[in-house]
């Protein structure tokens, strides 16, 4: 009884070591692998997330910039002068507004956390019923 299961955890032994050499190839294929994966992916989910612009107009940006720097309209530059100057303002604002926005958030939730009771009676809706 003794030589087989002698054999039997030499086989057992076997198949173990078998499977661990196939374990360590895959965790060296995906090692490999999986970082390309994982970077195609994120690219796939940036991209889906970017706004696209119609082609046209991109490449009339492109053409525009790479033929001159100055626009030939002296209306057409004061408009982009405009432009560039609402949106650095608007970047500018923005700091401000988001604090607004988070007092205010801060406040209707302090607002919702007040219980019943503690509203006035002209605030309160009558129950039909």
């Amino acid at each position: 009884m003794a030589p087989k299961t002698v054999e039997a955890e030499d086989s057992e032994l076997e198949r173990l070591e078998s499977d661990l050499k196939q374990m360590a190839q895959k965790i060296l294929e995906y090692r490999t692998t999986l970082p390309d994966q994982l970077n195609a992916t994120l690219r796939s989910i940036l991209d889906a997330h970017r706004p696209s612009l119609p082609p046209s107009a991109s490449e009339q940006n492109i053409s525009r910039e790479e033929s001159s720097s100055a626009p030939e309209d002296p209306e057409t530059a004061k408009k982009i002068k405009l432009l560039n100057e609402k949106i650095s303002s608007n970047c500018s604002a923005m700091p401000i507004v988001l604090k607004r926005m988070k007092d205010c958030i801060a406040g209707i939730e302090k607002l919702d956390a007040y219980n019943d009771a503690m509203l006035h009676p002209a605030f309160k809706r009558k129950k039909t019923g």
